[in-house]
């Protein structure tokens, strides 16, 4: 997943900013599904999601939700139309959260490079930068954090210790709905690779 950052810098989302250090990502982002959230704090819709997906993150990975942390890390990569603006949105966010600094062109290519035309947008990335999910918002509206196993087994990141409270009742059904949450959850490809596909099968670009 580093790779996908490799010249890159993320901020912290400290009380007092700090640019990660490759070393820094490289220890963030290893064997971790990765959730870039392309959003803004002045869009309306994103607004209405930010709770959401605060709450969602929290839950997985804040301590008075879990005993320990899932492996999970999301980066914020605004279209907020002022630094303050993108600040402000980070400081009522988990400090957890990283972010691609404002201003940055990077995230004009993450967006190209993962299909990004709206917000709020969730991509959901296996730690090798494979996409599991293109736009997550809906699922994570819908299920929750429940939607967090199933990405979890599609990156392979199987974590037997990692339960939600009310996933004891539920573990002998789950089993027999496994083999459908994998086929559901086949790593889709981006819309570069999809291209970079069709050349090398030598059919023609549209």
């Amino acid at each position: 997943m580093a790779a996908l950052f490799t010249g890159k810098v993320l901020t912290g989302n400290r009380e007092r900013d700090e640019v990660e250090t490759e070393r820094e990502l490289g220890r963030a982002l290893e064997n971790k599904v990765l959730l870039l959230y392309f959003g803004s704090g002045q869009c309306p819709r994103c607004r209405q999601f930010a709770p959401i997906l605060k709450d969602f993150f929290l839950h997985l990975t804040d301590e008075f939700y879990v005993e320990r942390a899932s492996q999970l890390v999301l980066v914020y990569v605004s279209r907020d139309e002022t630094e303050e603006q993108q600040s402000a949105f980070l400081r009522s966010m988990p400090k957890r959260w990283l972010a691609v600094p404002f201003g940055d062109a990077f995230k004009r290519d993450l967006e190209l490079r993962f299909g990004v035309s709206e917000v709020p947008a969730v991509v959901v990335l296996r730690p090798d930068g494979k996409v599991i999910v293109g736009n997550a918002v809906d699922e994570i509206r819908r299920m929750g954090p429940a939607c967090f196993r199933n990405w979890q087994e599609a990156a392979e990141l199987v974590d037997r210790n990692f339960l939600l409270a009310e996933d004891f009742d539920e573990l002998s059904r789950r089993s027999i709905t496994d083999p459908f949450r994998r086929l559901k959850y086949k790593v889709e490809k981006t819309p570069e690779e999809k291209k970079k596909g069709r050349k090398e099968d030598g059919e023609e670009s549209p």
